[in-house]
């Protein structure tokens, strides 16, 4: 009765001190962290919108997969490019540097040490709960959380650099632990220090919400840890094509820098969503860290997001330039694909292109036709367009390992750059002609 009372004098209170403020008027709760809503840096604002989607010429390859029908769209964010190597490999550099912090850390743990000397600057930062009796209290009530590695209370400092010259090591331990991120010496090719990309492990949290929300039950039911290898499978531009010569490619195309603004390939759907998620997690921890509102996950778009967003505005166009053909008025193709047979080159290029190459569409997004195909978070089907809704439609199977991939890529014949042309690639494969681009959902109608 007590805590009643006591709750009851704490809301009346609240509750009097905002009535004087607004004078008794409706005006609104007090507002949280100010927010405005622009498209983020390196994407392009797409507006909400209806348009028609599927095929709207003749079926070519009589597939009967994507009939045309109008679909509403809400608005959201879309990467003006795919996912670059470089890109991608800040999101590699990130995994390791944790990976050897955690290290660090853990063994200047085990050693206890307390000082600055050798590994012990990279020791764990402790909670600081002197401030705050609610951050010790979740101290106490998380302290036993199964699902960390990082003893409780306490946290990676990512405040020191890691020196990676060997020549300026501190101690022999720092050297055990940061050669051990590296290949065997009995796997070295010459006695080059190679990273071992088998070290590289990534561990997030995802959501199942769809499941949660027609279901029901225990929200922990539904909450899933996954941990997976983040590199890039190099060795598909061997693998894809038998019978012909690609290992430059394969050793060069991810590291060197050359290849800097090229689409990362050889990344499954798996790992796209990772990035995704590493992402988010980047993004709203800077956010978090300055007293600013967090924005919406970053993750793949739908089949429908993607198409309305390839379009560009454009009604009934074949290609994202609009159309019918893959050529301009000068005769110079407008997208990288293969235009004739054996033929990679009449279009400027063997391989893939940077990234920006070439015109962008009129919501100014580069290359959805053409140079890599793309992920979606859409489970294909050959009849999903006869039953999904048509607002914000979108086929979801967690049981379906096939995934739609969409714009075409460098190895294609001009039928796959169609807008409209649906193709799939199961999930737990990489491809060196597919790579993927990221979109953020928009907060507010966008009606402003």
């Amino acid at each position: 009765m007590k805590k009643i009372l006591l709750l009851g004098v704490v809301v009346f209170a609240l509750t009097g001190c905002f009535e004087k403020k607004s004078k008794g008027d409706l005006v609104g709760a007090p507002a949280g962290n100010s927010f405005s809503s622009e498209a983020p840096f390196g994407m392009a604002h797409i507006p909400a919108g209806a348009f028609t989607m599927g095929a709207a010429d003749y079926d070519i390859a009589s597939t009967m997969t994507a009939p045309s029908r109008t679909v509403s769209v809400a608005s959201f964010s879309m990467d003006e490019t795919e996912i670059t190597n470089n890109e991608y490999r800040q999101f590699v550099y990130w995994v390791r540097d944790s990976l050897v912090r955690y290290n660090l850390a853990m063994r200047a743990y085990e050693d206890d040490l307390i000082d600055d000397e050798g590994i012990g600057y990279y020791r764990f930062k402790d909670v600081d709960t002197s401030g705050s009796p609610y951050y010790q209290y979740l101290l106490d009530k998380n302290a036993s959380a199964e699902d960390s590695d990082i003893p409780e209370g306490r946290y990676l400092d990512w405040s020191k650099d890691i020196e990676w010259d060997i020549n300026n090591y501190p101690s022999v331990e720092y050297a055990e632990i940061l050669d051990s991120m590296y290949l065997p010496v009995e796997e070295r090719f010459f006695g080059a220090r190679t990273l071992d990309a088998r070290k590289l492990e990534f561990t997030y949290f995802w959501v199942d919400m769809q499941k949660a929300v027609r279901k029901g039950g225990n929200r922990k039911d539904y909450i899933f840890k996954e941990q997976l290898n983040v590199y890039p499978d190099t060795t598909v531009w061997v693998r894809d094509f038998s019978y012909s010569y690609n290992e430059p490619m394969m050793r060069d195309y991810f590291w060197h820098a050359a290849y800097n603004e090229y689409p990362v390939v050889g990344v499954t759907f798996d790992q796209a969503v990772a990035f995704c998620a590493w992402r988010t997690k980047v993004k709203n921890d800077f956010l978090r860290s300055n007293g600013d509102a967090t924005v919406p996950a970053f993750r793949l778009p739908t089949e429908a997001e993607w198409e309305y967003a390839a379009r560009g505005g454009l009604e009934y166009a074949t290609f994202p330039w609009g159309g019918p053909y893959a050529e301009d008025s000068r005769g110079q193709f407008m997208a990288n694909f293969k235009p004739m047979r054996g033929d990679y080159l009449s279009d400027g290029a063997l391989y893939t292109v940077q990234t920006d190459a070439y015109f962008p569409n009129d919501y100014g997004l580069f290359n959805m036709a053409g140079n890599v195909s793309e992920w979606t978070s859409t489970a294909y089907d050959v009849s999903s367009y006869y039953y999904v809704s048509t607002m914000n439609p979108n086929y979801e199977n967690s049981n379906n390992k096939r995934k739609v991939i969409r714009g075409g890529s460098w190895k294609d014949v001009a039928y796959y750059l169609h807008v409209s042309t649906r193709d799939y690639e199961y999930k737990d494969t990489a491809r060196s002609f597919i790579g993927f681009r990221t979109v953020q959902s928009s907060q507010g109608t966008g009606m402003q």
